[in-house]
């Protein structure tokens, strides 16, 4: 009604239209539209998707199916999308609930069920108990504690990159590295809002804010490498190796952890020298001293007070939580507490009902008061469910399609490999498929066909398992190879354009490592210079 009665200030006659007559209608300047407001790089990127997407679908011949080749135009599509950013980054995650049933990959109810499975509730039931530690202030608590504890004094950045990268890492080993960047980034994040607020930054302070998302994520992704509960493609492999054969020794987890802990710990040291590197000018001491001087933090840290109650439940919670992730499948020798349940039960099934004890225990502040109301839980960024989604629908459409056979086909050229060039074409190949698709996806294609190979060349398989499914965890350049990376994508510092200038060397690096200690550390560990027994 302000609306009618603004548009005709000077009428009383309730039947008055609506709309102005047509000769009261006065064009204004906008809306002419000229060549000005039609070629503008950003309709031409909205363009682009569809384009290349047309050309694959023409032009690209695949000896797959059909459906393998409109899979591949999909991907040019969504991808050319999110990198350029025409579309908001969640509607074009919306992309595959049309493509997909439009190009003959998958139905609309086959695609739909790719956007809620067992690790989206554990990213939703992790967000919750992250929004209970933020709403109670125990990530600042950490945060000042960690950052009184390395920022050094005077202030030393690449100290305190260290201390964050380390505490990642070593949570990352434990548990699914996942579930650790969840925990670590709201830690970060409160390390990061003692420093002014983005417009007002400097270009070190922003530059070192990106270091230190950065680090979490990466580290996150590293620590997670060294045991067999720090990642499900570790886990994969493992069941793998014991499915072909069973006759040999089992990979167990002290086997794995001498190691993957070696590896892990020769690329967070590359990780933290990129990082300082790209990010840690000569300058940022005194930059970030400023607002991150020890005697203040120290205040703030006394300001805080003991913990309450809801605190210690909060974090009591929290701490079932990461036992539970950590015992609910240890090894095939020593069943967790997912046996007692005939293993139906997830990691997202001990995220969900942590979440929900956070709904019924009282936080005693206030009567009837619990540690989290529905209100509290509105900032859950649906767009990281629909990124996630968006992963797995293409992971799966990407092998019923076709064109995982199509891709796997590529690898026949590695039985003319020389012996010590297998470990780093093989971890190149998976390091580059899993940017594509999910880490666990890329195992499940790679891995298979690796075994055939290896039988083929006549070498032990675990010296091309071993490099595939390390190679499925270096995706370190785009917001959509993993999880860990959409937590850090979703807090603003970064961008995509920052993931590939760090993600790229830190891939070289890993890649390097892997090369050079598969042959020797790896021979010794798996026996890789004999035969499978």
């Amino acid at each position: 009604m302000n609306a009618d009665h603004e548009a005709h200030p000077n009428s009383g006659d309730i039947k008055a239209p609506l709309l102005p007559s047509h000769r009261q209608i006065q064009r204004s300047p906008s809306s002419h539209f000229t060549l000005k407001t039609i070629f503008i790089p950003n309709n031409f990127y909205i363009l682009l998707g569809p384009l290349l997407c047309a050309v694959i679908c023409v032009c690209v011949k695949l000896h797959g199916q059909a459906t393998s080749r409109n899979m591949l135009g999909v991907l040019a599509w969504v991808f050319a999308w999110w990198l350029t950013e025409a579309v908001p980054m969640p509607i074009t995650s919306m992309a595959p609930l049309f493509l997909f049933p439009l190009f003959g990959i998958s139905s609309a109810d086959a695609v739909a069920h790719s956007y809620m499975d067992d690790v989206i509730a554990l990213v939703l039931g992790s967000f919750i108990l992250a929004l209970a530690v933020e709403h109670y202030n125990i990530h600042k608590r950490l945060a000042l504690n960690i950052t009184i504890l390395f920022c050094g004094e005077p202030m030393n950045p690449p100290l305190l990159l260290l201390g964050i990268c380390g505490t990642t890492a070593f949570v990352s080993m434990w548990m699914h590295n996942v579930a650790a960047a969840v925990i670590m980034m709201p830690v970060a994040t409160g390390i990061l809002q003692n420093l002014p607020e983005v417009p007002l930054q400097s270009t070190l302070v922003r530059k070192y804010c990106k270091a230190v998302v950065l680090g979490v994520i990466y580290s996150a992704a590293v620590g997670g490498m060294s045991t067999l509960t720090g990642t499900g493609v570790n886990l994969i492999l493992v069941g793998m190796w014991k499915t072909y054969f069973p006759e040999a020794n089992p990979i167990s987890f002290s086997t794995w952890f001498c190691f993957g802990f070696p590896l892990a710990l020769v690329i967070f040291v590359a990780l933290w020298a990129i990082l300082c590197l790209f990010y840690c000018s000569r300058g940022s001491g005194p930059a970030l001293s400023e607002y991150l001087d020890k005697a203040n933090l120290k205040r703030e840290l006394d300001m805080l007070g003991p913990m309450a109650f809801a605190e210690k439940m909060v974090l009591a919670v929290f701490g079932m939580l990461i036992a539970l992730w950590m015992t609910r499948s240890i090894t095939d020798d020593i069943p967790g507490w997912g046996a007692l349940f005939n293993d139906r039960a997830g990691d997202g099934t001990a995220s969900v009902v942590m979440a929900t004890l956070l709904f019924i225990i009282p936080s005693m502040k206030q009567k009837g008061e619990k540690l989290m109301d529905w209100n509290k839980c509105k900032k859950l960024p649906w767009n990281i469910i629909l990124l996630l989604g968006a992963g797995f629908a293409i992971a799966d459409g990407v092998r019923t399609s076709g064109l995982a056979d199509d891709l796997s086909k590529a690898l026949d050229f590695l039985e003319a490999a020389p012996y010590l060039a297998i470990a780093p074409i093989v971890c190149l190949i998976s390091a580059i498929i899993t940017e594509f698709t999910s880490n666990n996806a890329t195992t499940t294609l790679v891995v298979p066909l690796l075994i055939q190979i290896a039988k083929t060349m006549h070498v032990h398989p675990l010296l091309l398992m071993v490099p595939g499914a390390i190679g499925a965890q270096f995706s370190f350049l785009l917001p959509t190879g993993t999880p860990s990376n959409i937590v850090g994508f979703t807090t603003g510092h970064i961008e995509i354009q920052d993931m590939i200038k760090t993600g790229l060397p830190l891939k070289i690096a890993g890649i390097a490592a892997l090369g050079f200690l598969m042959p020797t550390l790896g021979a010794y560990v798996f026996g890789t210079d004999g035969d499978v027994q």
